[in-house]
């Protein structure tokens, strides 16, 4: 069976990844150094624990297990975070995703599937984001993710280093099966956020700016369901072996929801209203984040088939009661 090396496989994407591709017949090897990602969630194939600025490292993974693809998730990925710490994303997303590549062509990997974010377009309102949207983020996040899509576009000519780059917009849900989840520590996305909230086991939640220009006053995003989400980096992983070259994706649905729409929602699945209170914006957050793409279902057949704010809150709600991973 063939190896994917998956780097952030510990974490919520990752995780969902790693049971995708041992479901379509690949042998996931994650490689995390369990910073953000948690042991418990390595559950479909070898894990093998490193930084991705350690290349003595890297290369020995790649000797020993001979993958024909890289899946690469590991990153920071705290809009805020990164606007008053930009030198953690610069070195840990760019830097550390350098070295990674360095590794992955000097091993003969030339097949590379990246987890790239909607957040280097920046500030587009009321635009549909496609692929062909300005690439302009404003924040240290979104512009580490670019720089890695450069990285990758300069190694594909430089070594014929093929890139499937899938820039997502808000990933929600989980394993309908609660195999693995969304964990945090601390947690920061809005679903898991309210879930807790509900539960009892945080403080209420804050909704963060009520004054951005939409009907509710709150801002505005794009959810898609993890599951959804890591089939269509199968797709992608299929779509290199095939031969089909270097490609550029938004994942998204193209229906954006605001916080209160999203809140409204929890309501109706758990039966218990959000405890709530609202602050200022967040520096870098964005008013509105929709995708406007279909390149993903016209060219990779991908569909989001549980991708509704019901199913995605069912799937996290029922992740939220059977308990979380233990280190």
């Amino acid at each position: 069976m063939e190896h994917v090396l998956v780097t952030g496989g510990a974490g919520y994407i990752g995780s969902h990844a790693c049971k995708a591709l041992k479901a379509a017949g690949y042998v996931p090897v994650t490689y995390d150094n369990l910073s953000t990602g948690w042991r418990d969630a390595v559950r479909f194939g070898p894990f093998e624990q490193g930084d991705l600025l350690d290349r003595a490292r890297l290369d020995a993974v790649f000797e020993r297990y001979r993958p024909v693809t890289v899946m690469h998730f590991a990153a920071l990925s705290q809009v805020g975070e990164s606007m008053v710490q930009p030198g953690l994303y610069w070195r840990n997303n760019a830097a550390g995703s350098l070295t990674l590549i360095e590794a992955a062509v000097a091993a003969g990997c030339l097949d590379f599937v990246f987890s790239s974010t909607c957040a280097t377009y920046g500030e587009h309102d009321n635009v549909v984001l496609d692929e062909a949207t300005p690439q302009q983020p404003i924040n240290a996040y979104g512009a580490s993710k670019r720089a890695i899509e450069d990285m990758l576009n300069d190694f594909g000519a430089a070594h014929g280093l093929n890139a499937v780059i899938f820039r997502y917009f808000n990933v929600a849900g989980a394993d309908p099966e609660a195999a693995v989840g969304e964990f945090h520590r601390p947690e920061t996305h809005l679903i898991p956020v309210m879930l807790e909230a509900i539960a009892g086991t945080r403080p209420a939640l804050t909704i963060f700016g009520t004054d951005y220009d939409t009907p509710d006053g709150t801002c505005i995003r794009d959810y898609v369901h993890v599951c959804d989400l890591v089939d269509a980096h199968v797709l992608g992983l299929e779509w290199l072996r095939a031969g089909k070259g270097s490609r550029v994706f938004n994942l998204g649905t193209g229906h954006g929801f605001s916080v209160r729409e999203v809140m409204d929602a929890a309501r109706c699945v758990t039966s218990h209203a959000v405890p709530h209170g609202e602050g200022p914006r967040r520096p870098g957050d964005c008013t509105k984040l929709v995708s406007g793409s279909t390149r993903a279902e016209a060219e990779l057949g991908w569909k989001p088939h549980r991708s509704s704010l019901a199913q995605m809150i069912t799937d996290a709600w029922r992740w939220h009661q059977t308990g979380h991973y233990e280190q």
